[in-house]
Formats: structure tokens, sequence, C-alpha cells
């Protein structure tokens, strides 16, 4: 018998199989318009920005973070840690304390240097806070955050400027 297709998000956590509802439509836009507003920058400093790709932080640890930004390639199934240079999590109202806690500190034992998260506010999906952590040893600190029409500017892992509000579609 053989799984049949599924829409749910299967990732891979320390050898079992973690299934999750697909992400909602306002969750999925903001991935989306993430992954299009940090890719040109990206491109142009040798990485890649891809939306929902198989991430491998250690042989049986697999996740699928909203946004990936690496220097993999381009015909690869799947991205290793060491490749990555920034991870994306978008929060749905099923996954919020996970992408605070759980992913993050996976993140961070797995190398990664940086992680962007991105939170709506999940009554109406009309206002976005973007909080950008930078890894110092084994765990993440805040570097900057921005809210609506702030800007949050970083030039490390390469040049971005993102305005909160550009990344909901109302």
């Amino acid at each position: 018998m053989s799984l049949g297709a599924t829409t749910d998000r299967i990732e891979l956590i320390d050898g079992s199989l973690v299934v999750s509802p697909a992400p909602n439509s306002p969750h999925q836009e903001i991935s989306y318009l993430l992954t299009a507003a940090l890719r040109p920058t990206a491109r142009a400093h040798g990485f890649r920005a891809q939306q929902a790709v198989n991430l491998r932080l250690a042989p049986h640890r697999i996740l699928i973070p909203d946004v990936t930004v690496s220097t993999a390639p381009r015909l690869s199934t799947y991205v290793e840690a060491a490749d990555a240079v920034l991870v994306a999590e978008v929060t749905s109202p099923g996954n919020a304390a996970v992408d605070r806690t759980t992913k993050l500190t996976m993140y961070a034992a797995a190398g990664i240097p940086w992680y962007l998260l991105a939170e709506p506010d999940m009554t109406d999906y009309r206002s976005l806070t973007l909080h950008l952590l930078h890894l110092q040893g084994d765990t993440y600190v805040p570097r900057t955050t921005a809210t609506d029409d702030e800007l949050l500017r970083a030039e490390t892992p390469f040049p971005m400027a993102l305005t909160p509000t550009t990344l909901l579609d109302f």
C-alpha cells in the first residue's frame, strides 16, 4: 500500500514523521511574498531563496522551513544545513509555539546563522511583525524587529530591506 498524495507538510524529526496541515492562504501569501522580496538580493550575492524546501539538519532531522536561503545547487532535492544562511518561518494558529521554540532550537543546533520569524496578527492578517535573529554560540539573539510600515534592514547575510505590510496581500 502506498501513501497517497497529500497537502499536509511532512517533516522528519529525530526519526519520526511529523504531519502538519497545509498552511492557510494568508500564511502562504506571506511566505510567497517574503521569498519574492528576498530573492533578488540573495541571488545577487550568490544565494538562492526558496519556498518550502527540504532542509536536512541532521541524518534523522529534515524540516521544511517556509523560506530557505542557501548556496544549495539549483537541482538539489534538499538543502544541507551547512549550505543554509537564513531560514524563515511564518507563524500560523497551529504552529506558532513550534516556530518560536522547537524549530528555532533545531535551526540553532544545526548552525544556521540567521533566523527570520514572521508573526502575523492571526485574527485578520492585517498586521505583521518581522524578527531577525542571529546565531551567537548555540542560541539566536535578536538583531532587529519591524512591525507594519517600519523597515527591517540588514546587511548580512546579504543586504535586505523589508517592510512587513508589503508582505500582506489585502
